[in-house]
């Protein structure tokens, strides 16, 4: 009876996570998208020409995938972060590999968000979930040492493609096996870390290199943040990251945010707590170490690389395998009442995407109608901004992305005068576009 109960919740829980991930693209006023998402659509349909080398191949080329079965880019990247959700709940299902814990952490608003977002995190994390089932079947003994120095490298490999910041596995790879080098699976782990090591070094000659020999000096710049600058943000983007309800805080501040940062900073304390009160095994371990590592690399790098401040969407794939283990900690102590907390996060969701609805589906037909009117809808374009900052202008960018990516953002004047560059004033003097009101 019980585990009629359990499986009857299972199914629910993957149900109202799959219309969830849904209506939180289709009720944004610009379907979820950011300046990033531009690049990704941009880059996929211009292939197999490179557009640029900010990002890997892997995510653009998955969207590109999809369009030859008639989809548009946005729709693509869509269908991308959907699969993404539906390979992890399919796969340890089929394992028997943290299933009932890949239910609820799916189901987390924070996870949510990230299969309805056009990034490359949805696609990184079913292959995240591979290196660590590797993980475990070479730890378990499962494989044999070469074969699991293979799938560990392969996964390796496959996330980078994906993600630079894959890199941050690779040392947290090489590093689980320095640390349990007296055990016999150690020189799996060692060999695999730096077969990865030596793939990005590979990677960076022979692919970035080739495109942009000047990305790394683009990117590279000492004395970015001050360190207590970098604390702050450290110390705010894990309570978020580990919020299991909300894991976006009010920018303009607030008293709000107080209640959110403190239930994810008492959610790491009791996360620390039960990893230090039950032993760890040696897989559970390698877990944690691949988590903890990328998100200590993420912190450093900051130092001298140009990234966007730690959140809940650059830490999805190093929190990843640490809310795994948590909810496994917390199914051994509780049982299926766990699963409330995947409802009560759902919940959670609703209201918050209730509250700061757009109409995406409204507002694209507004923006297609305006494009195809002006012939627009098929051609390069640049869209002028007088600054990065400008939200509101670049929501608009996002928004045309999602129709034609073909698209740049100019900052001279004078690309502002021809007829495929669009302005602000040019767009919004012939439609209106459906806003969100919390921004």
């Amino acid at each position: 009876m019980v585990k009629f109960r359990e499986k009857y919740i299972q199914i629910s829980m993957v149900i109202i996570t799959l219309v969830m991930t849904i209506l939180r693209f289709l009720l944004n006023e610009k379907g979820r998208t950011n300046p990033d998402s531009i690049r990704y659509m941009r880059f996929a349909h211009g292939l197999p020409e490179i557009d640029n080398t900010t990002t890997p191949l892997g995510y653009p080329a998955a969207i590109e995938f999809f369009t030859f079965f008639g989809f548009d880019e946005f729709w693509s990247s869509k269908l991308v972060g959907i699969i993404s959700f539906l390979f992890i709940i399919f796969f340890t299902w089929k394992k028997n590999f943290y299933f009932k814990e890949s239910i609820v952490l799916v189901a987390l608003f924070g996870f949510l968000s990230i299969f309805s977002y056009t990034m490359s995190e949805a696609l990184t994390l079913p292959f995240v979930l591979l290196l660590l089932y590797s993980a475990t079947l070479v730890i378990t003994e499962k494989i044999v040492k070469w074969q699991g120095i293979f799938y560990l490298t392969l996964s390796l490999i496959a996330i980078y493609n994906i993600r630079y910041s894959a890199m941050f596995m690779v040392v947290g790879t090489g590093l689980f096996g320095l640390l349990y080098w007296k055990r016999k699976f150690a020189p799996s782990f060692i060999i695999s870390g730096i077969l990865g090591f030596i793939f990005i070094i590979l990677y960076k000659f022979l692919f970035i290199d080739y495109f942009n020999e000047s990305y790394v000096e683009q990117f590279l710049n000492i004395g970015l943040h001050t360190t207590p600058e970098l604390l702050v943000e450290l110390f705010q983007g894990l309570c978020t990251t580990f919020n299991p309800f909300i894991h976006i805080a009010n920018p303009g501040g607030g008293i709000i945010n107080y209640g959110i940062y403190g239930i994810g900073f008492l959610n790491i304390l009791l996360i620390i707590f039960l990893f230090v009160k039950k032993k760890l095994s040696d897989v559970e371990s390698f877990f944690i170490v691949i988590g903890v590592s990328g998100i200590v690399c993420s912190y450093f790098i900051q130092y001298f690389y140009s990234v966007n401040a730690i959140d809940y969407r650059l830490m999805a794939p190093f929190s990843f395998p640490i809310w795994l283990i948590y909810f496994r900690k917390l199914f051994e102590i509780f049982g299926i009442k766990i699963y409330v907390i995947g409802f009560l996060s759902l919940m959670t969701g609703l209201v918050f995407t209730w509250l700061s609805k757009g109409n995406y589906l409204e507002n694209r037909k507004e923006m297609m109608n305006f494009l195809q009117s002006e012939n627009l809808d098929k051609v390069p374009l640049k869209f002028y901004l007088e600054s990065e900052e400008d939200l509101e202008k670049i929501q608009i960018v996002e928004l045309i992305s999602t129709i034609n990516p073909q698209i740049r953002i100019t900052f001279k004047p004078k690309d502002s005068l021809q007829k495929t560059t669009l302005t602000r004033y040019k767009v919004l003097q012939k439609i209106k576009i459906d806003k969100n009101k919390y921004q």
